[in-house]
């Protein structure tokens, strides 16, 4: 319970520095359990949307580029999104395993793998309800409170999709999360 209020609390902290405001209990569902999870699972969904966008948007011939040779190529941010979706959500499920291995230079490769990886973490992050949202699975960073494993997949998730945003402002790409939408 004390990682609940405690993640509640960075959640609510989170809202009101984006200037959004916290209504009170009876005013509102949000502070519940379930609504905590369906906040979790939306801002695995938003970043998840993107991360999928960018791997489209980069030319195949891209995939190997690096900014610095000590850093990962493009194509190996996205192994790395891989690996780390299908360790947490498949832990998330139930059934820890390893994704399998994929060529980090082959867009498509790499598109497949993460559309499954991204699969399984949908299919994983909807068996999270309020009844079982605080059950302990896994361990070390694969571990802790169900809805805790959501939340820790959207934030290596985003710290992730920053980096690939500055890949692909760097080949002139504008980033998904960059673009107009509904047509302003």
């Amino acid at each position: 319970m004390r990682a609940a209020l405690a993640l509640s609390g960075i959640l609510l902290a989170g809202q009101m520095a984006w200037g959004q405001s916290a209504a009170p209990a009876a005013q509102s569902a949000k502070g519940t359990l379930r609504s905590l999870v369906g906040e979790a699972i939306q801002d695995y969904a938003r970043v998840d949307k993107n991360i999928l966008a960018a791997a489209a948007a980069m030319p195949a011939a891209n995939y190997t580029f690096k900014p610095t040779p000590e850093i990962r190529s493009f194509g190996e941010l996205f192994t790395h999104v891989i690996e780390a979706q299908t360790m947490v959500c498949s832990t998330l499920a139930g059934a820890p395993q390893r994704a399998g291995t994929v060529n980090a230079a082959n867009k498509e490769e790499v598109e497949a793998a993460l559309k499954t990886s991204s699969d399984l973490c949908d299919r994983a992050n909807a068996t999270v309800t309020e009844a079982n949202a605080l059950d302990i699975v896994g361990h070390g960073y694969f571990g802790g409170p169900k809805v805790e494993l959501i939340e820790k997949n959207a934030a290596h998730d985003n710290e992730m999709y920053g980096t690939m945003a500055v890949y692909l402002r760097l080949k002139g790409i504008v980033p998904p999360s960059s673009r107009p939408r509904g047509g302003k």
